[in-house]
């Protein structure tokens, strides 16, 4: 498990994964900007590029600034470990070409990220993976319908963006489960400061940490958590890149060498996301925007007490407002997803909503156009509405 467990949340966030630079003294984590690593000599060199030992070999796979905030959102997620890369959409793409591959398939939560949307209907299935939406995201029999033999994951946001649908974590753990395969939950709009999804049975979680986690707009950065939970030697039939030896990384043979049981833990889903996709494909955060979310990190808990507070308060103004016909947020009684929203988001359903004006589209614009102190922007989750 990730250090520090013991701590509370608060202090988590400013200091799981940093300790003083042992070379300097400071005591703010620094910014390695670097792109290569001195190794001692080429006995060091080779157990590291064999994952015989940790350290840093290179900045596109990891990083002293990307490790140290990787070791706290571990923390605040309660995972075994966690991966840094370049946005959102990266985490996303990176966490289902983990595990699905061309003939492969993925069931899908309808509520999702217009992004993710697009990645799941048109550009994934350009490689050969497909993807079913479920029917009905609340019905545990949908989620089992859309299985098909070649089923490698399940995929949803736990609080969804735009329409703040608060999905039954718990309940769609044990139907993937069932079938056999890790269901992988975007905390994007919750952050594990409202809910921690591997309490409820989930085994990956991504994040446009971008968003809440940062908390500023400065930023863009991705991570997948894992929980450390699921066990991918169980089923190697199902899951061959987890069972065979990888012929570009020493013939490793993740759910073996790093699976349960390993020094490392259960890491094999982790360290084959950073040394095959993250190696491969590049999309790496830069040590100066890892660093960043460290900041934003460290204020998490109290910045997202006021989100929730001015979220609920505006849902509730919102749904009294003669001009508005319907609120989209499961933090209201209302909502058909709002006993879902107290059982994993007690302490708020996330700050995000939607709502439909009178009018139609020329109300619509007027509206948007009106707005002052709001921002008209393609980003949620920093501190300015």
């Amino acid at each position: 498990m990730s250090e520090n467990q013991d701590w509370s949340f608060d202090t988590q966030q400013i200091h799981s994964g940093q300790t003083p630079d042992p070379t300097t003294g400071s005591r703010s984590l620094p910014i390695y900007q670097t792109t290569a690593y001195q190794f001692r000599d080429t006995a060091h060199a080779a157990n590291l590029f064999g994952v015989a030992e940790a350290g840093n070999v290179y900045t596109r796979i990891n990083n002293p600034t990307q490790d140290a905030v990787e070791k706290r959102l571990a923390t605040l997620e309660k995972g075994i470990a966690s991966l840094l890369v370049s946005s959102g959409m990266a985490a996303t793409a990176l966490a289902i070409m983990n595990v699905a591959e061309a003939g492969d398939h993925v069931v899908a939560s309808p509520y999702v990220y217009g992004g993710t949307y697009n990645l799941f209907k048109y550009t994934l299935p350009k490689f050969g993976i497909q993807f079913t939406f479920v029917e009905d995201a609340s019905d545990m029999d949908s989620w089992k319908r859309a299985v098909k033999p070649n089923t490698k994951a399940f995929f949803g946001e736990g609080i969804s963006n735009p329409l703040g649908v608060a999905l039954d974590i718990e309940g769609i753990a044990k139907v993937a489960h069932e079938v056999g395969v890790p269901w992988i939950v975007d905390n994007t709009i919750a952050t594990p400061y409202v809910t921690r999804p591997f309490d409820y049975g989930a085994d990956i979680a991504v994040h446009s940490a971008t968003k809440f986690l940062s908390g500023h707009g400065s930023a863009m950065v991705g991570a997948i958590v894992d929980s450390g939970n699921f066990d991918f030697s169980k089923n190697p039939e199902k899951f061959p890149g987890f069972n065979q030896p990888d012929g570009s990384y020493n013939n490793m043979v993740y759910a073996k060498d790093l699976g349960v049981g390993s020094s490392f833990g259960n890491v094999a889903y982790i360290f084959k996301c950073r040394l095959q996709l993250l190696r491969d494909l590049g999309p790496s955060v830069s040590p100066f925007n890892a660093w960043l979310l460290a900041q934003g990190l460290e204020t998490l808990s109290m910045r997202m007490d006021r989100h929730l507070q001015n979220a609920l308060a505006v849902a509730q103004w919102l749904a009294k407002h003669n001009q508005v016909e319907t609120v989209s947020y499961s933090g209201l009684p209302s909502s058909s997803w709002h006993s879902n929203a107290l059982k994993y988001a007690a302490k708020g359903a996330g700050a995000v909503m939607a709502f439909d004006i009178k009018g139609g589209l020329e109300a619509g614009k007027k509206f948007v156009e009106g707005l002052s102190l709001f921002s008209h922007v393609a980003n949620i989750g920093d501190v300015r509405s």
